[in-house]
């Protein structure tokens, strides 16, 4: 088997050169580097993983737990968390929790078996009632809404600030009639709660009474279930003039449903979302929405996993809490 050893004969190079272009050491020169990666490749080296996690104890690995990985919010997420982690020299696993407590937890156990140096972990089935079992011995941050008291580090959106923000949005736009497109209330905090609160609060600060008639609840957050609540809302003859969709998928859904109907947007009906995800910018029309930014709520979530890894045999730290602040986009669907 071709060690180490082989590969820096063959460059010309110690062994601790070859060690730290492996390990992509910045301070090698590029000349050296070529020359090592060209023994590599005709050498046909491999890399001992197994052996080199154990000798340092770290696998130079992430994880990264989602609800569900085929919506373009979470995608997003993804890609700015993975371009973070690169600069620390970290790759970054992916899973799909489903959206559920077992998954999460499962998500967690994978960690706790040191498959990963941290875990990053959306969370939206774990609630309050779990916190004890956050109180692990290896580096998680939280991602989410439901557990703001917990053990470990938390990122969070501005939800309810943002949802409020959307709805005045609507208002100041002439809107005196908006409804909203949400996820069901469980008596839960969770995102289709605060963004309920948020949209609440903003109909009180306007003076503007709340007909729960303008209220569409969907079970789960796709463009199929937001292009259908508009229709209801469409044929529901409550009449209304704006629409403040939980997330940018569920919008993207309503501007569907709305046209179905015949409604015109932003003519007749003016539409925001939530998320600010890059199909937005290419519907038609084109999406207003609540910018949470993700960059740096990814940078964020990746910087307090590294200061958790660092902390290995030394006193913890204690926990932190980061509530990323947010823009709102105003494009075509609110006649921006």
């Amino acid at each position: 088997m071709v060690t180490i050893q082989d590969v820096a004969k063959a460059a010309g190079v110690s062994p601790m050169t070859v060690s730290h272009v492996i390990n992509d050491h910045p301070h090698v020169k590029s000349e050296t580097r070529e020359r090592v990666l060209r023994a590599i490749d005709e050498l046909d080296y491999r890399v001992n993983v197994a052996a080199r996690n154990l000798r340092t104890g770290r696998t130079g690995t992430i994880g990264l737990a989602v609800p569900e990985i085929d919506r373009p919010y979470y995608g997003q997420l993804a890609a700015e968390i993975i371009k973070v982690a690169a600069g620390h020299h970290l790759r970054v696993a992916i899973e799909q929790t489903g959206a559920s407590r077992e998954g999460e937890l499962a998500a967690l156990a994978l960690s706790r078996n040191r498959l990963y140096d941290g875990l990053i972990l959306s969370t939206v089935g774990l609630g309050p009632a779990d916190t004890d079992l956050l109180r692990v011995d290896h580096p998680v941050v939280i991602l989410g809404e439901r557990i703001f008291d917990g053990p470990v580090d938390h990122v969070a959106m501005p939800n309810s600030e943002g949802a409020r923000a959307a709805t005045r949005h609507l208002v100041e736009r002439g809107c005196r009639r908006v409804a909203l497109i949400d996820g069901p209330q469980r008596g839960e905090v969770d995102v289709s709660s605060l963004r309920y609160d948020g949209y609440r609060e903003a109909l009180d600060e306007a003076g503007l009474p709340f007909d729960p008639r303008l209220v569409a609840p969907i079970e789960q957050l796709t463009m199929e279930q937001g292009a259908a609540a508009a229709r209801r809302l469409a044929g529901s003859g409550g009449g209304f003039d704006g629409v403040f969709c939980v997330t940018d998928t569920v919008a993207i859904g309503a501007l569907r449903g709305l046209a179905d109907s015949g409604l015109r947007v932003p003519h007749d009906v003016k539409v925001i979302g939530f998320d600010n995800i890059a199909e937005g910018a290419y519907s038609v029309p084109s999406l207003s929405s609540i910018d949470p930014d993700h960059a740096l709520m990814a940078g964020t979530a990746v910087g307090f996993l590294v200061k958790r890894m660092a902390e290995k045999g030394r006193a913890r730290q204690a926990p932190r809490e980061f509530v990323s602040p947010f823009s709102l986009v105003a494009r075509e669907s609110t006649g921006g």
